[in-house]
């Protein structure tokens, strides 16, 4: 046995917990009895491994059930990330640049990757399984819309054939016309797809939440309100490179993913959702942009091009 003084450790450690109001002590003699952390238990392995409940006897639907739940995974730490800017006490060009920059990474990372859902999987495969997953679709990703929320004011998040004119509005008024409405209403009768009244249903009074909440704190809030001195260039291209990841890259690569598997050159199917998926995910249709000031004039009439 090493002999240390532990002299100075246990006084902070009995300086942290009456600084608590709690008994040192009671904390001290709990570390007797407390298991060895593993690696197992602490990512909780076993549990996450048994999370994949596929619903046809085709193997390839597992790859697609793993895949989006490590999408999912990556959305949090995205969500995390925003977080942290939004509610950090003092913001800074370097904070808010580091935070921007990990975002950028774990985009980079999902863009990167899709090639697992374009190539990855059997055609043949795919389009079997994917008629049991109906009336579900990656259009019911709400982490996806949080992070859409949490970037910029919700009127950038509006269709934008309706965007320049309409009147202002309140919060519940704006998602009664926010984009993804285009994808989940027939626009004849305009009725809505079972799709996107169960995700309504589910996570419309959220999203009305966290739009209030983020209103004066989401990304675009936040660089707005910085000093003149603290908006550097490489914060400004941070925000750019976010804006284009995730409003071309990241819908171009599901556009091209759904071109392989839906459209044969014969015809043309629908997602899973029931969505006109040609026009939902192409950028050049959809010109969503987080953060318009900080595109050129030229830049912003060939956006997606």
């Amino acid at each position: 046995m090493i002999a240390t003084d532990n002299t100075e450790l246990i006084r902070e450690i009995e300086e942290k917990y009456e600084a608590l109001g709690q008994n040192p002590q009671v904390y001290l003699e709990g570390l007797k009895y407390s298991k060895l952390i593993t690696y197992w238990d602490y990512c909780e392995i076993d549990t996450l491994l048994s999370l994949q409940k596929t619903r046809t006897v085709l193997p390839d639907e597992e790859v697609f059930i793993v895949y989006h739940q490590v999408t999912e995974l990556t959305f949090k730490m995205i969500l995390s990330e925003i977080k942290q800017i939004a509610h950090h006490p003092k913001l800074n060009r370097k904070f808010f640049t580091q935070r921007v920059r990990r975002i950028n990474r774990y985009f980079s990372m999902l863009i990167f990757s899709f090639d697992i859902m374009r190539d990855g999987m059997e055609p043949e495969q795919y389009m079997k399984f994917r008629n049991t997953l109906t009336p579900a679709s990656g259009f019911q990703s709400a982490q996806y819309r949080m992070i859409e929320i949490c970037c910029t004011p919700l009127i950038n998040l509006v269709d934008k054939r309706k965007r320049d004119t309409l009147p202002l509005m309140e919060t519940e008024a704006m998602f009664q016309h926010i984009y993804w409405q285009a994808a989940g209403t027939d626009p004849v009768t305009g009725e809505k797809s079972l799709t996107l009244k169960l995700f309504e249903e589910k996570y419309l009074p959220t999203f009305t939440q966290m739009s209030k909440a983020y209103e004066d704190k989401n990304l675009w809030e936040c660089f707005y309100r910085l000093p003149k001195k603290e908006k550097s260039e490489e914060l400004v291209d941070a925000l750019k490179q976010l804006d284009l990841k995730v409003n071309v890259e990241w819908p171009l690569v599901h556009f091209r993913t759904a071109e392989k598997y839906l459209d044969s050159g014969k015809s043309t199917e629908e997602a899973t959702g029931g969505s006109d998926w040609k026009k939902y995910m192409h950028p050049k249709y959809q010109r969503r942009i987080f953060f318009p000031e900080l595109w050129s004039e030229e830049e912003l009439e060939n956006w997606g091009q």
